[in-house]
C-alpha cells in the first residue's frame, strides 16, 4: 500500500462574519485508497487529538448521490476528476507531497456557515418557488396512460439527476445558478404532467433564482466542465426558451 504526505491548505472561518484564511497543515500517511473526505477525516481526528478545533465540511452520503459535499479543491469544484464528486474523488489522484488547497464555493448567494460549509438554502427557495405539479396522487397510474417519447423521457430524467450541490455556481465567473435552475426547471417542463404549471413554473424560479443574488450566466460553459453528474448547458437554453414563451 502506497502511503503520502500531503501539504493541505484548508480555508478556516467561524461564521460569515468573521475573517476567514487559509490554515497549513502536513499530513503523513495518507493512502492512496482513501477518499478525499476520508483524508479528511484523518486531518480532523490529529487535529482533535492536538486539542485543536476540528475542520468543519459538509456530507451525507459518501455515494455522489447528496451533493453535500461541495469542495473547491485546488481552484476546481469537486477537484480534478471529471464528473466525480469531490467524496468520489481518491487520493490516487495526487502524488507524495503534493499541496492541495481546499476551499469552499464562493457565491455571495452561498453566505459561508464555518470553514468549508456553506448555506444552500437558495436552491431550496429556487426549488419552492416552483410549486407543484397538479396530477393526481394515490394508487400508481397505469405505465402507458400518459404517452412521453423516449427521447423527451431520456432528456427529462438527465436533468432530473441533478443533485444541487452548487459546483456550477463556484465554476461561474458570475456565480450564476442558471444550470442547476435550467435542470430543476426543464425536467418538469418536458413531460407533460409538468404542462399544467409549465408558465408560472418558469417564470417563478427564474425570479427567484435573480432574488437570491446569483448572477447571470454569459455562457462561459464552466457549470458544464464541473458538473459531477454532466448536465448539458442545454438546460440553460431550454430554461430561457421556456421563460421568454412565458412572459410573452
Amino acid at each position: 500500500m502506497s502511503e503520502m504526505t500531503i501539504n493541505l491548505k484548508v480555508w478556516r472561518q467561524k461564521n460569515a462574519e468573521a475573517k476567514g484564511g487559509f490554515m497549513e497543515y502536513k499530513l503523513n500517511g495518507v493512502s492512496e485508497h482513501m477518499s478525499f473526505l476520508e483524508m479528511l477525516d484523518v486531518l480532523n481526528e490529529n487535529l482533535i487529538k492536538e486539542g485543536r478545533d476540528p475542520v468543519e465540511f459538509d456530507y451525507d452520503c459518501r455515494e455522489g448521490i447528496c451533493g453535500s459535499c461541495n469542495l473547491v479543491i485546488n481552484g476546481k469544484a469537486h477537484g480534478p476528476k471529471h464528473m466525480t464528486a469531490a467524496c468520489q474523488l481518491h487520493m490516487r489522484n495526487y502524488n507524495d507531497g503534493d499541496t492541495i488547497v481546499v476551499e469552499p464555493p464562493r457565491a455571495k448567494a452561498f453566505p459561508i456557515v464555518r470553514d468549508l460549509v456553506v448555506d444552500r438554502s437558495a436552491f431550496d427557495r429556487i426549488i419552492e418557488a416552483g410549486g407543484y405539479v397538479s396530477v393526481k396522487t394515490g394508487a400508481a397510474p397505469e405505465a402507458n396512460l400518459i404517452p412521453v417519447g423516449q427521447d423527451t423521457a431520456n432528456e427529462a430524467f438527465d436533468y432530473a439527476t441533478c443533485i444541487g450541490c452548487g459546483a456550477c455556481v463556484a465554476a461561474c465567473p458570475n456565480s450564476s445558478a442558471s444550470l442547476f435552475t435550467g435542470a430543476k426547471l426543464s425536467h418538469l417542463n418536458m413531460l407533460p404532467q409538468g404542462q399544467p404549471e409549465r408558465d408560472k413554473r418558469a417564470i417563478a424560479m427564474v425570479e427567484q433564482m435573480e432574488k437570491e443574488g446569483f448572477g447571470d450566466c454569459s455562457n462561459h460553459a464552466e457549470c458544464e466542465a464541473v458538473c459531477p453528474v454532466g448536465i448539458s448547458i442545454s438546460a440553460i437554453a431550454q430554461m430561457r426558451r421556456d421563460y421568454m414563451r412565458a412572459v410573452l
